[in-house]
């Protein structure tokens, strides 16, 4: 119900993000995502812990944007984006195959 409120939120109030920070959205996302499967992975496993979902949420929306502004500022921002994304990637995937896992018992 909270997250169905927030995104109408989110289309009535059209928020715009600053130009500095935009490439680091989609980063930021994709980080959240993680949090997200792993949240709902440790749920269907039983072990789920709201304290732990909040500061793992915030920390790898954290740790990859800082990762991606370190790469701008060394100059190897796209490859180190890719890297992270590919290594988030390869980790909501390995989640959403627990989750397939559990639900379908396939």
């Amino acid at each position: 119900m909270i997250a169905a409120a927030g995104l109408v939120l989110g289309l009535v109030l059209e928020p715009t993000v600053p130009l500095a920070l935009q490439p680091y959205l989609p980063i930021a996302v994709v980080a959240a995502l993680d949090a997200v499967f792993g949240g709902l992975r440790a749920l269907l496993d039983g072990i789920f812990d709201d304290k732990v979902f909040v500061v793992s949420f915030l920390s790898n929306v954290v740790v990859a944007a800082l990762v991606v502004f370190l790469g701008d500022q060394l100059g190897v921002g796209s490859q180190l984006s890719t890297g992270v994304v590919v290594v988030l990637g390869v980790r909501i995937f390995s989640n959403a195959a627990a989750i397939r896992r559990h639900l379908f018992k396939a």
